[in-house]
């Protein structure tokens, strides 16, 4: 296969396609829009539907009205975008309507920079829209990367009838890089379950299987039932009844308990780390090479990266970081995840963050700086 250079933002496209998207609704918005100009080119030679909406909330709106009719359904934005979107993201996670969101960050709040890269959106992702929710949201850290994830990010949707975001900076949008990107196989593709039971009036749109998860018929395959972003019972219906509500609540949350094991995070030199860096998406770039220098220089360091910043694989940021006295998170934000550190961490351990902010990626000079307290006397200097 032959190696093409590719921007992010082009791969995010592309791998929609390699997972069957085949229908886009979107609004252009700096610095996402090359996602929607390159589907809008190769989407309608995959049979598929692209549509320019006249803004963010009817985007996501046409793309849960597409995945109700068994389309495989995506938005791109960014920001601004991503905050008229909350709305409806509570109601695809309430209704279990599989869904991909791809946010690009840029400087904010509000209008900000709309060209300049940031990790702002963290907690937005997590707690933008009101209610207790569980949301699946995917940090990519290369080009090869935003292509394998926006793959894995149809596969959880439709896996699990919930919302995903794939979330990275504008640096990784645009940068290029080399890569093979290699189509999966149809035995890769996941689908959401499908009713086994013919149409009738006994149906429960929402009977979970084993899993959690309630088989989907589309709209117009016969079947009868309700979508709502009211609380509803098995039915689909409305209703107030607390055992109800306790029990679907209780459900939606239960069944993205196997996503830290799909996308388990990435261990990068920390068996005999004495110090541990945690970094994200484009700054998990920068902080591998601020591990390596530190380790040419006697400093036993090593990387955690999470893939999956939501939700939060516990067990193991607890297991592999809890034996440690420091560690270092830099973020392109006022310090995000790294309160999620902090609250799976013993409080012994020493938890420091790093941020910047300003439109800039973070630097490796920067990190070392941040880990320079914790080296040992007698240590090369950093």
């Amino acid at each position: 296969m032959a190696t093409e250079l590719v921007s992010g933002n082009e791969a995010c496209a592309r791998g929609a396609i390699a997972a069957g998207c085949n229908f886009f609704g979107g609004y252009p918005i700096s610095p996402s829009s090359e996602v929607a100009e390159t589907l809008a080119k190769i989407l309608p030679g995959h049979k598929g539907i692209f549509v320019q909406m006249e803004d963010e909330m009817a985007s996501l709106g046409s793309v849960l009205g597409a995945s109700l009719g068994g389309a495989k359904a995506m938005t791109a934005t960014s920001g601004p975008g991503f905050t008229l979107m909350q709305e409806h993201l509570g109601y695809a996670t309430l209704a279990e309507i599989p869904c991909v969101v791809v946010d690009v960050m840029r400087v904010g709040p509000s209008t900000g920079v709309p060209t300049a890269p940031s990790q702002g959106d963290v907690m937005q992702a997590r707690w933008g829209s009101h209610g207790d929710r569980e949301v699946a949201v995917l940090a990519p850290a290369s080009v090869r990367e935003i292509y394998d994830m926006t793959v894995n990010a149809f596969n959880i949707a439709e896996r699990l009838r919930t919302p995903v975001v794939v979330m990275f900076d504008e640096v990784l949008a645009h940068m290029r890089e080399g890569v093979e990107l290699s189509a999966p196989s149809h035995d890769e593709l996941w689908r959401r379950p499908r009713p086994l039971e013919d149409p009738g009036p006994s149906f429960r749109a929402y009977l979970p299987n084993e899993d959690g998860v309630a088989a989907m018929p589309n709209f117009g395959d016969g079947y009868h039932f309700h979508v709502t972003g009211l609380m509803h019972n098995e039915k689909g219906f409305p209703t107030t009844h607390p055992e109800t509500i306790r029990g679907l609540m209780a459900r939606l949350k239960r069944k993205m308990d196997p996503l830290p094991f799909w996308l388990p995070a990435e261990h990068y030199r920390l068996e005999d780390a004495e110090l541990a860096v945690v970094a994200y998406g484009i700054t998990s770039r920068v902080a591998r090479e601020a591990v390596d220098r530190l380790r040419d220089r006697g400093v036993l360091a090593g990387l955690y990266r999470p893939r999956l910043l939501w939700p939060v694989g516990a067990a193991d940021l607890a297991d592999t970081l809890g034996r440690f006295q420091s560690v270092v998170v830099p973020e392109m934000n006022q310090g995000q995840w790294v309160e999620v550190v902090e609250r799976y961490l013993p409080s012994a351990v020493r938890v420091v963050s790093r941020s910047k902010l300003g439109g800039e990626p973070m630097t490796t000079e920067e990190i070392l700086e941040g880990c320079r307290e914790f080296v040992k006397k007698g240590v090369r200097a950093l």
